[in-house]
């Protein structure tokens, strides 16, 4: 399992869910793909989520999930990055190089207009479920590295502070105060 057939399988699970914005369901769908491909390849995908959660460990992206979510903890961060990796490859790619992109999201949309919060705790487990069900045992412990980079002090002092979202992330903003 490397990136592509772990972008791949999120596909694969996104294309097969009744509503792939769902990002429970398409979690516990890539969940159960990925246990079919066996023990090895499951190890692998848990590197390579992790290696997308450390991508994507950027203070523009933590100041919008503090504006969508109306406050984000470190948890919380995690499990935003987790929906954001169940919306597909394109959606995750474009929000990680500008994060002001996912005033363009669908599910952002609709989160903002409903006053919905975007997370997905079991985006994290999908290779722990998938082990556990191919294995009947849990993931080894050390199945997976995972260094963050430091966030930027300029953007991290954005992260609580509307004035400084609003300057980074018009667009996102401007979607939040309609």
């Amino acid at each position: 399992m490397d990136t592509e057939h772990f972008w791949a399988l999120i596909e694969e699970a996104r294309a097969a869910a009744p509503d792939p914005s769902d990002a429970d369901d398409v979690a516990d769908r890539a969940a159960a793909l990925l246990a079919a491909r066996g023990p090895q390849q499951i190890l692998r995908a848990q590197q390579v989520l992790w290696d997308l959660m450390a991508a994507s460990y950027q203070a523009p992206l933590w100041a919008a999930a503090y504006l969508i979510n109306g406050g984000c903890s470190d948890d919380g961060f995690e499990y935003f990055r987790g929906w954001l990796i169940t919306q597909g490859r394109a959606t995750f790619e474009q929000v990680v190089a500008d994060t002001d992109r996912l005033a363009e999201v669908p599910a952002v949309r609709a989160a903002a207009a409903e006053g919905a919060e975007l997370e997905c705790e079991e985006a994290l487990g999908i290779a722990w479920e998938a082990y556990r069900s191919a294995t009947g045992s849990d993931l080894p412990p050390d199945s997976f590295t995972i260094t963050y980079p430091a966030l930027d002090p300029a953007g991290a002092a954005t992260i609580d502070d509307p004035a400084g979202t609003a300057a980074a992330l018009p667009r996102l903003a401007r979607l939040y105060d309609e």
